[in-house]
């Protein structure tokens, strides 16, 4: 099985690698991210150097056959154009990939806290993958916090823990919960699949 991960070199997208390894140690992962490094390692991993938002930067370093893509590419910013390049571009490109190589599904990484026009933006992407005809799955977290994230905005967990008590989008959650959701959804969805 062959998974490409777009901007997988990431904090949701190294713990994703991590638990779907566990998952399915004979799948292989293409990390594809500007500087092709990664802090994961392993036989079964093959990290890329290409724009995520250039669709001819990405096809050409590919593998012909791909099972699953998935896209951890985003944050917020305010100029427009900048925002299309860094949210809306990666996300036409795994979409088009997708298609092509017919993969089984596509998975993205939503959000319900952030500034209003970086959600919106989330929301238009989904919207817009599906619209694809292969199937897409999404998780959209909160605040995504543990393993190695030491930011700001992993100081304010213990804050949000409690404001989340009185509302669900304020309560932070574990990268591995993020992580297994989306895994789960990819792959049990496939299973009902050939049940059915």
């Amino acid at each position: 099985m062959n998974i490409v991960l777009l901007g997988g070199n990431g904090y949701i997208g190294r713990s994703v690698t991590r638990l779907w390894r566990d998952v399915d140690p004979s799948a292989h992962f293409y990390i594809v991210s500007r500087s092709g490094n990664n802090d994961l390692v392993s036989d079964n991993l093959t990290n890329l150097s290409a724009d995520a938002s250039i669709y001819d930067a990405v096809i050409k370093v590919l593998p012909d056959k791909i099972d699953y893509i998935v896209d951890f590419i985003g944050h917020p910013e305010k100029n427009p154009n900048e925002s299309y390049k860094i949210n809306n571009q990666p996300a036409e490109v795994m979409k088009r990939i997708a298609e092509e190589k017919s993969v089984r599904a596509m998975g993205y990484i939503g959000g319900l806290l952030g500034p209003n026009h970086f959600l919106k933006t989330k929301k238009d992407i989904i919207k817009s993958l599906s619209q694809s005809t292969i199937r897409h799955e999404y998780v959209e977290p909160t605040l995504v916090y543990g393993n190695d994230r030491n930011d700001n905005l992993s100081k304010i967990v213990p804050l949000l823990r409690i404001l989340g008590v009185f509302s669900k989008k304020m309560k932070p959650i574990n990268v591995n919960s993020v992580s297994e959701e989306l895994i789960n959804k990819l792959l049990d969805s496939e299973k009902d699949e050939y049940e059915n």
